[in-house]
């Protein structure tokens, strides 16, 4: 299992590590700040961007909207993804934080339907796919950029700060727009007050650019270059060679798409069912699922180190099998302890931990074991498409089958069969076929 580390990873300094680790960081948390965003104001969107006289049809328009970015992520990941194999981390590092950033702050200075007509879903329209295709080559790409900076040893800790991003940038978001809803009357948010969670992305947008202008290229790809060994055409060599398209297969089918199940059942719908099933209020249905979402910060971190002293594997493994388990029981039980004259929240907030636990547990070993699966050549491409691949079409899908389900056979439980299912079927195929790839050298 401890098979010695690649030269490069060791003569990086301390300084740099640092550095590459906050530049990874706040171009996650931009992609998360702007996704949910995006998401928490898809209702406004509706009557802001499309025409007046059928609100539903403008709210289903608004979610299409948002739903193209999701589709065209796997288009950015095959693009971004074959030039950052062929070019360097580093160059698409900053080509997709800046399309992304550029993206978001534009959309807080479009038009709306009454002062363009529909010159204003049209441009909501485009942006919204730059962001998609930006995003589908950002992340992976930091992934693979951050894991080929980790030191020897600690790739799991060092790299388990990096899904942290998701859950601050959720917190962000949501706190951010209530704090505006809560100062701004309902007039004044729809005048000008939607704007502002997009302009002040700028601010971010630019910390970001100053945090990775100065960074050097990946040890890992200065090496392939030093040797000539750069792939002419990644995607390709990934769909020809059996063991990178089978562990492609794997990161679709196990690993992306049982930690995307997982955030969206316990950080997503879980808030959704305790308000519209159990009938909480908006407060306290809030403060249980952000106690859950800070409660994922240092269980992503324990997770990651675990899997620095016993493998990948078996961390990963216990996440899905827990979470394949555990996800009808923790719904059953919110609905039981949710309905009763007052009430449990004590025993509600265990149960949100629950599904926490599962998903730190995929998410602490995720960003190292991605990079970790494949060979340098054409590891930005391998890790990109599938990942993107996988969020778009199974997480991002998500809200849509459960919701459906939920409605077609009259009972919101048995929308949790979708997540369920696909979560025991990513179980199998990690126990038949999951590799132990810990620490392996980055180089090869």
């Amino acid at each position: 299992m401890n098979t010695p580390a690649s030269p490069t990873a060791k003569e990086q300094p301390a300084g740099i590590q640092r550095k590459v680790a906050i530049a990874a960081c706040f171009g996650t948390f931009l992609e998360w700040y702007d996704f949910l965003t995006f998401a928490s104001l898809a209702t406004w969107f509706g009557a802001l961007f499309f025409p007046p006289d059928d609100p539903v049809t403008g709210l289903l328009a608004s979610l299409g909207t948002f739903g193209v970015g999701m589709i065209v992520r796997p288009l950015g990941a095959a693009l971004f993804g074959s030039l950052g194999d062929r070019h360097g981390r580093r160059t698409i590092f900053l080509v997709t934080i800046v399309l992304m950033g550029g993206a978001t702050f534009a959309v807080g200075l479009l038009p709306t339907y009454a002062q363009a007509g529909l010159l204003a879903p049209a441009l909501l329209l485009v942006l919204r796919m730059v962001q998609g295709l930006s995003v589908g080559g950002e992340i992976g790409g930091a992934a693979v950029y951050l894991t080929e900076h980790a030191p020897a040893g600690r790739r799991g800790t060092y790299t388990s700060v990096l899904q942290l991003m998701g859950p601050l940038g959720m917190l962000a978001s949501t706190l951010q727009i209530v704090v505006l809803q809560h100062f701004l009357s309902d007039a004044e948010f729809r005048d000008w007050g939607w704007r502002v969670p997009f302009l002040l992305s700028a601010l971010l947008l630019a910390i970001s650019i100053k945090s990775r202008i100065n960074l050097h290229e990946s040890p890992v790809f200065r090496h392939l270059r030093e040797r000539k060994a750069i792939a002419r055409t990644p995607l390709k060599e990934c769909f020809s060679d059996r063991q990178t398209l089978g562990r492609m297969a794997l990161l679709f089918f196990c690993i992306s798409s049982g930690g995307s199940l997982l955030f969206f059942s316990s950080q997503v719908y879980a808030g959704v069912f305790l308000k519209t099933v159990i009938k909480l209020d908006v407060r306290t249905a809030s403060e249980l699922v952000g106690l859950s979402t800070l409660c994922l910060f240092p269980l992503t971190i324990l997770c990651g180190w675990l899997s620095d002293r016993i493998g990948r594997r078996p961390v990963l493994l216990f996440g899905l099998l827990w979470g394949a388990l555990s996800i009808f029981p923790v719904f059953l039980g919110l609905l039981h302890f949710g309905s009763q004259p007052q009430p449990n929240l004590a025993a509600m907030a265990l149960l949100l931990l629950v599904l926490a636990i599962a998903l730190a547990a995929i998410t602490g070993p995720q960003t190292a074991v991605l990079a970790e699966l494949f060979p340098a050549r054409t590891r930005y491409s391998a890790v990109a498409l599938p990942h993107n691949l996988s969020a778009g079409w199974i997480g991002g899908l998500s809200p849509l089958v459960v919701t459906w389900l939920g409605t077609h056979f009259g009972n919101p439980l048995y929308g949790l069969a979708y997540p369920a299912g696909l979560l025991i079927l990513a179980s199998v195929a990690g126990l038949l076929f999951l590799p132990e790839v810990y620490n392996r050298p980055l180089d090869d």
